[in-house]
């Protein structure tokens, strides 16, 4: 008999809404559902407003939804998620600190010895690719390693969880495919010491790169419209047609574009027209 597992998160019905006095309230999340299994990346893809970082921000036990159910490990969810860490957009460093000062704070908030923090804040340094940096200040870091810096940070804690929200969109988008390529090699040689990422973005081919499973948000109010799975095992091939016919298929769903309808009753074909030689039409999707 398969054994039955308590799922890590499990979101249901949730409604976020802000309450306005002169108009309608706002509704930023409407009958969201989530399960989040451990052993599985899921991304939260949607453009932006519709609602992904709220519902991250309810995840973490850092907002508590209007209406809705929130579970941790089968528990109800009464605060701060336990076991839960997050990677911002922003870097969020403190610039007085230095990059083993900063990766600390985390193990200091939870009463961690001086020695067993020095210890494993310097593991978590060397793991993320900064090794020899402990005592270098943010300013004097590039961007894509003070986003290494908070991933530091966040994983030096062991979380169970690994939230990240939009953590490569301030990135040039070399330094943002080194970074996403190293999470991902970490994660498959089980050097990561979490069981399950949730990731918010808004690039499509990031989510079908990363993730074993897409969520896609509607927007006004944000809904899951779309639940999908990606079949592709890792490193995943971005020219392959398959990712690309994939990225294409979500790009479609995310812009609600249809194929064109062919009628079987066409116009008499015109006998000076000749077929063009045939090129790509995917071009977004290459963009994205």
């Amino acid at each position: 008999m398969d054994q039955i597992t308590t799922p890590l998160v499990t979101v249901r019905h949730c409604r976020q809404a802000y309450h306005k006095e002169a108009s309608a309230d706002l509704v930023v999340l409407d009958d969201v559902n989530l399960t989040l299994q451990e052993g599985e990346i899921v991304a939260l893809l949607g453009r932006s407003g519709s609602g992904k970082s709220t519902l991250l921000r309810i995840v973490a036990g850092l907002l508590k939804p209007t209406s809705g159910e929130v579970n941790w490990r089968g528990a109800p969810l009464k605060g701060p998620a336990p076991g839960v860490a997050m990677v911002f957009q922003s870097f969020a460093l403190f610039p007085w600190l230095t990059v083993q000062e900063n990766v600390e704070l985390g193990l200091e908030a939870l009463g961690v010895k001086r020695d067993d923090r020095e210890e494993r804040s310097e593991e978590a340094i060397d793991l993320i690719g900064l090794g020899g940096y402990d005592g270098a200040y943010p300013k004097e870091l590039s961007g894509g390693m003070r986003q290494r810096v908070g991933l530091a940070r966040a994983l030096v804690v062991h979380p169970d969880l690994l939230l990240m929200d939009e953590p490569f969109s301030a990135l040039d988008v070399l330094t943002a495919e080194t970074l996403r390529t190293d999470l991902i090699d970490l994660w498959m040689d089980g050097k990561l010491p979490v069981k399950s990422i949730l990731i918010v973005t808004h690039n499509i081919e990031e989510a079908v790169l990363m993730a074993d499973r897409i969520l896609v948000f509607s927007s006004n109010p944000g809904r899951v419209a779309h639940e999908l799975r990606v079949p592709f095992t890792h490193p995943r091939n971005r020219f392959d047609p398959a990712f690309r016919q994939m990225v294409d298929d979500i790009y479609g769903i995310m812009t609600r574009r249809k194929a064109p309808e062919v009628h079987a009753a066409a116009a008499a074909p015109n006998p000076f027209a000749h077929p063009l030689h045939p090129v790509g039409t995917n071009l977004m999707a290459g963009l994205l």
